[in-house]
């Protein structure tokens, strides 16, 4: 299950922190451009945020994310607080509809405009425990502890984090093996023709380095 509860997602959505960062290049969908330099301005882009905010608490989510996409585009670009709150709201109404992939991106957008917006990380780890990705989910949960070191000592994170660790280790094993098998695969191609297999290969582990030595067998 994700982290945030789903009667909690609603209340989390609205931030109203004030600005107070510099400058940023992305438009509304995160890429290069974006609104006329004339039409932004902050108060119109708090004004859109805000109608975000109540639209995502009466749960007309596809609104308010019409309204966050606006207040992004609207927003002048210095003002990167804002916009990331901006992303980071959108991302709260895709996480509504398990729109995993896009919370993700919309995550690591507000993240690149205010590194220490910890509510961000947590919610991409939300999402990428939505999508099985267990080591993504776990750097995240990571990063958390080192913005506040005090995360881990709750007894429900602290229970979430071994089981999201136990998670990322055993999905890194069965990557491992899966990959180990292609190459295994991939070997036994080009040794048939030579009439060899990667069977006639032995991989002996040096108990006193650790190193590993082949040898080979017919």
């Amino acid at each position: 299950m994700p982290f945030v509860k789903e009667d909690s997602r609603v209340a989390e959505v609205v931030d109203d922190s004030p600005p107070r960062e510099e400058a940023d290049d992305a438009s509304a969908d995160g890429s290069e451009g974006g609104a006329d330099e004339r039409v932004r301005s902050l108060p119109e882009a708090q004004r859109l945020k805000q109608e975000g905010n109540e639209h995502y608490k009466a749960k007309r989510i596809s609104l308010a994310m019409d309204r966050y996409t606006l207040a992004y585009a609207t927003c002048p670009k210095e003002e990167k607080i804002v916009r990331s709150q901006c992303l980071a709201n959108r991302a709260a109404c895709h996480y509504f509809f398990s729109e995993w992939e896009e919370v993700v991106d919309d995550c690591t957008k507000a993240l690149e405009l205010d590194p220490s917006y910890g509510k961000v990380v947590g919610r991409r780890a939300n999402a990428y425990e939505g999508m099985r990705k267990y080591t993504q989910c776990k750097e995240d949960l990571d990063r958390l502890q080192e913005l506040d070191p005090t995360w881990i000592t709750v007894p429900a994170n602290k229970a979430r984090y071994s089981k999201i660790e136990k998670a990322a280790e055993e999905q890194f094993e069965r990557e491992k093996e899966e990959m180990m098998g292609k190459l295994k695969d991939l070997g036994n191609t080009v040794l048939g023709k030579f009439g060899l297999s990667t069977d006639n290969f032995k991989c002996v582990k040096d108990p006193s380095t650790g190193s590993y030595s082949i040898s080979f067998q017919q």
